[in-house]
């Protein structure tokens, strides 16, 4: 009788080809599947137009806006500066330096005449809301790890206070939706807020931020149980070990308790933050032009609703993607 069972008999070479092949099969079949649906949809396919919306190339024209006589043209390493003159006052014109000047000094322009043009190139929309978005789930991962360590530990915390309090947040965050949260944050909080700060002379906190701060609450929530059902998968024998070595309790659970818990949460962390990242698209409805927001705006003006929300996904899955590799890699050091 063999002493392997299930798991633990040996595969041969011809197993894992088998089950590769099966993998290989299964792919093929879905993208055939793919191409089937997209070919018996009766739409237009326009992929070549998707380039500019990533990164925008075009010629622009610079049209006068006042009508008078364009008194100087002044040529310096960052700009080209044309200055018009009309009825004694003068209108500034702050071009590109390699902007190409259509007219002479002393010649006399009407409202609407072209009087230059320059090729620009930058960021297109749907790059600058994925920069949007990558900046607010960052800050808000960093801003959630902290409060969620904190709530965690106070969870876990002799002090009635502490962990009620710990509780209470938890619960209310958790048990209400997150669209609510950012309408609250933003509609509420942030009227009061901003009220305060215009009261001290201050500028009004951008929506961006009341974005930033209901994610980062959220997430910080729901970091927090993680990091409690971590610290309490740890033997309490570790903490009684360490308290007997002459430790304190915050020594004892920053130096043995947190490094062991860490290994454990990695991974629900790491599917934690990969959802604030695809949660960050509610921010639109508080004005805040994110990737989803910004490829909702180009549809609605290019009429190209398939394309542009098949790269909306390929974009949020490279973020996704790339986030999950590093924290594998977070993990693989961890448990050296």
């Amino acid at each position: 009788m063999s002493r392997y069972v299930g798991l633990d008999r040996p595969k041969g070479p011809g197993y894992f080809l088998f089950w590769k092949t099966v993998f290989v099969v299964l792919l093929l079949g879905f993208m055939s599947f793919v191409y089937v649906a997209s070919s018996a949809v009766e739409y237009v396919w326009r992929w070549e137009r998707v380039p500019q919306y990533f990164w925008l190339q075009e010629d622009v024209d610079v049209r006068a806006e006042v009508e008078g006589e364009l008194a100087s043209i002044r040529r310096d390493a960052d700009s080209t500066v044309l200055t018009i003159t009309t009825q004694g006052h003068e209108q500034v014109r702050r071009l590109p330096a390699g902007a190409e000047v259509h007219l002479s000094e002393g010649d006399y322009v009407y409202q609407g005449d072209s009087i230059a043009s320059y090729h620009q190139s930058k960021p297109g929309v749907l790059l600058d809301g994925l920069w949007i978005t990558l900046k607010v789930s960052l800050i808000a991962i960093v801003f959630g790890i902290v409060l969620g360590v904190a709530t965690g530990l106070c969870r876990i915390s002799v002090n009635p206070a502490l962990r009620w309090a710990a509780i209470t947040y938890i619960e209310l965050i958790r048990g209400s939706p997150l669209l609510v949260q950012i309408f609250l944050w933003y509609f509420v909080a942030g009227t009061l807020i901003n009220g305060i700060l215009q009261g001290m002379g201050l500028g009004a906190m951008p929506p961006l931020w009341y974005g930033v701060l209901a994610l980062a609450i959220f997430t910080g929530a729901y970091v927090a149980e993680i990091v409690r059902a971590g610290i309490q998968s740890v033997h309490r024998g570790q903490m009684e070990a360490a308290r007997s070595l002459g430790l304190g309790y915050g020594q004892a659970m920053r130096k043995i308790i947190l490094p062991q818990a860490f290994r454990r949460i990695l991974p629900p962390l790491a599917g934690q933050f990969i959802s604030l990242i695809k949660d960050s698209s509610l921010l639109g409805v508080i004005a805040v032009r994110e990737l989803t927001k910004a490829t909702r705006e180009v549809v609605s003006s290019s009429l190209q609703p398939f394309e542009l929300w098949i790269l909306c996904a390929v974009l949020y899955l490279v973020l996704t993607f790339a986030l999950s590799v590093l924290i594998q890699q977070l993990e693989r050091r961890a448990l050296r």
